[in-house]
């Protein structure tokens, strides 16, 4: 089964289409987003992973234990913050590294999203469209939608929930930390699938 849009349907969406693909602060914390137990142990073993330096984003799958299954980064185009272009760079993201949860009736893992930017910790419609990109990308995938944490030169902040700290930051070396140490867990599906993942790990 194939998702998308129409690339005309695309090429013909208007500024105001574009401006309501984007979830406001509340919105976000309706969305009954799962809180990270040890947020700043993700966060410190992401940046350890992929050292993200501002524009770049980092898109990891958690299991249930809150244990790194994959993750990947990339960097952001430079044009107008859109969600629907967002929800199909994270979706490319997530089929290269993980395969899908679409035959489970309940998601297991949950997808995050770490985005490191210049400016404050405040959000900005850039974040919203994240917001809606992460949300879509997860539902296309099998995932649950999980939080969405900016990384700028003042540190870290997870969207939504007021938590944050100063290290890491995008200035800051990488730190040894325990979830870039933990091995990642051992694919259930044998051959392809399982290098796919362990190497998806290893970045």
């Amino acid at each position: 089964m194939t998702f998308g849009f129409a690339p005309s349907s695309a090429a013909s969406l208007s500024p105001s289409a574009s401006a309501s693909r984007l979830l406001e602060p509340a919105e976000w914390a309706d969305a009954g987003i799962p809180l990270l137990r040890n947020p700043r142990e993700v966060v410190s073993g992401l940046h350890t992973r992929h050292r993200p330096r501002p524009g770049t984003a980092v898109v990891a799958v958690l299991d249930p234990e809150e244990r790194l299954c994959a993750s990947a980064s990339f960097g952001r185009r430079s044009a107008p913050a859109d969600g629907w272009m967002f929800r199909n760079a994270l979706l490319a993201q997530l089929r290269r590294v993980i395969p899908h949860d679409l035959r489970r009736r309940t998601p297991v893992r949950t997808a995050v999203l770490l985005y490191c930017r210049e400016g404050d910790a405040r959000w900005t419609e850039e974040d919203g469209a994240w917001m809606w990109g992460l949300r879509d990308a997860c539902t296309l995938h099998g995932l649950r939608c999980g939080a969405y944490i900016t990384l700028t030169h003042d540190g870290w902040q997870v969207l939504g929930e007021g938590r944050g700290g100063r290290r890491p930051n995008a200035d800051s070396p990488p730190e040894p930390f325990a979830l870039s140490e933990a091995p990642p867990l051992s694919p259930r599906t044998g051959g392809a699938a399982s290098e796919v993942l362990r190497r998806a790990a290893a970045r």
